[in-house]
Formats: C-alpha cells, structure tokens, sequence
C-alpha cells in the first residue's frame, strides 16, 4: 500500500480489504453516517472523518499528519490482512465468508466511547443505537464543527442525570449502567493495562466488574478498543452461525465463545466478524 497526500487529502493506493461500506455496517462502530455521493463520515478522537472509494482508490478527508496520527491504527492499517486470512483458509465456510466480508477491517476505537456504546447496543437495533450515541455526544461532549461532537470524557458523563439517558437518550435500563460504569473509568476503578496485556480471561474478569458489562458486550470491547484478536463475541447472529455451521446443536453462548477461540485461534476475533456479516446478511439459521 502506497499512502499520499494530495490535495489535502491521503489517498491509499493498493489498500487491501478497504470496503467502507463493509467496515462501518458489519456492527463494529455507531458514529458513522451514509452521504448521498455513497461516501461515509465518521467521528472517533474527537476528529471527524469523510472516507470515500474514488478511481478505485481510498480517499481520507484528513491531513497527513492527523492520519499518522489517529487514522492509521483506526482503521489497522499496518496490519497484513492478506496474511491473517491466509491463517483462517483452512476451513471452507469461513474462506466463504472472508470472501463475502472481503473489505471488512476491524477498528481500533476509542476504549471510553467503545465500553459506552456497547453498553448501549443491548438488546436494542442500529438506528437506535446511533441516535442515543449521538445525543450523548451532543449533549455531553465537545463541539467539533456546527454538525458534529466528541464523545464525552469519563468525568463528563459521570455528571450525567440518569433520568436524562433514560427520557432523551432513550438508552432505558442502561441509563444507570452508563452513569455509573463513567464514574468507575473516571475515579480509575478500572485496570486498563489490564485488559491490554493480561490474559484474555483475566482481561474479561476485570472488565466485567463494570454494571451491564456481560459477556458479550465485554468480548466486543476488548476486541474493539483493545486489539485482543483472540476475542470471540457471541450474539445471536454468531449463535446461529455457529450452531447451523459448526456445532450441530443448540449450544449455551459460553460455550459457543469456548470453541470460536479453539478453533480459530488468536484470529478468533477476526473470524467473528466475518462470520458475523455473512451470518447477518444472508439470515444464516434464521427459518
């Protein structure tokens, strides 16, 4: 991949599994928007970002310096994909869904705002999600431009009323957990070295003390802001990839993330996604 600035923009020539569309809609992150021109803006470290296929090269709306600086691990972009598929080929289903998935690449976002939002995502659907993200950062966070805010810091949404979450967010039974999952990150009751560099269970133990931090929610996280590939999140997308493709069998969700990561490895997060958005889109298990 060659990397180049112009015009004000960087542009990505030779960008592998670079598919906008795939990487914003497979479920990963929530602060993204569909223009008209079928680009998509985005806002993650309080910066935002239009990303665009243009003469069949990528298009970043951003500095060369910003990009080092922010753009470049966001979106994994020293990570070898080519290579990490390489590694999952051994089984047929999943190089079926590799193909389907080819432009997904998985985000490294921000810890604070991924523990948030995927407190969030419970039980609930997309459009809800991105509704209730983007009135806490409206109301809770940094103005950017006339459009767009930061997500709020730990300490800012700490202050946040509960009945506030519950009434204009619409988050419902997650107001409390939000509020007080802020306090915790604020008042460094959460070891983040941790989840970075211990064991995966030992990762997901401590990261589970926060209220409405299950084990799925966690396994998003920790794959999502934490870089640990070897996460394997269970939904119930993945439930029924797993139990129609691998399993044979109803299996409880524990389990199902006990064999995501024996079979696949420390790719086993890699995995998940593209499992994920074939499951998702071709309504895999779903009569």
């Amino acid at each position: 991949m060659k990397i180049e600035s112009l015009d004000g923009k960087v542009i990505l020539r030779g960008a592998t599994n670079f598919v906008p569309k795939q990487i914003f809609e497979c479920g990963q992150a929530f602060r993204w928007e569909v223009k008209e021109d079928g680009s998509y803006t985005t806002v993650a470290f309080g910066k935002v970002l239009n990303v665009k296929i243009k003469d069949g090269l990528v298009e970043l709306d951003t500095t060369i310096e910003e990009f080092e600086k922010i753009w470049r691990d966001y979106f994994d972009l020293d990570r070898d994909y080519v290579a990490m598929r390489e590694e999952l080929s051994f089984e047929e289903t999943l190089k079926d869904a590799m193909e389907y998935g080819s432009g997904i690449r998985i985000l490294n976002q921000d810890p604070f705002e991924t523990i948030i939002t995927f407190i969030i995502s419970q039980n609930s659907n997309i459009t809800r999600i991105k509704n209730a993200v983007n009135f806490i950062a409206n109301e809770y966070g940094e103005k950017i431009d006339e459009e767009h805010s930061r997500f709020p810091t730990p300490s800012e949404l700490a202050m946040a009323k509960v009945e506030d979450l519950r009434e204009k967010a619409r988050v419902g039974y997650r107001d409390r957990y939000i509020v007080e999952s802020s306090k915790m990150i604020r008042d460094g009751l959460l070891d983040m070295e941790v989840l970075r560099k211990a064991d995966i269970e030992t990762a997901r133990k401590e990261l589970m003390k926060l209220p409405g931090v299950g084990p799925k929610v966690c396994d998003c996280i920790l794959l999502f802001a934490f870089k640990r590939s070897e996460s394997f999140p269970v939904d119930v997308w993945i439930k029924r990839v797993m139990e129609e493709l691998y399993l044979g069998k109803v299996t409880p969700k524990g389990k199902i993330a006990d064999e995501g990561r024996r079979i696949f490895g420390q790719n086993a997060g890699f995995a998940q996604q593209y499992l994920f958005y074939y499951g998702r889109e071709n309504k895999v298990g779903k009569e």
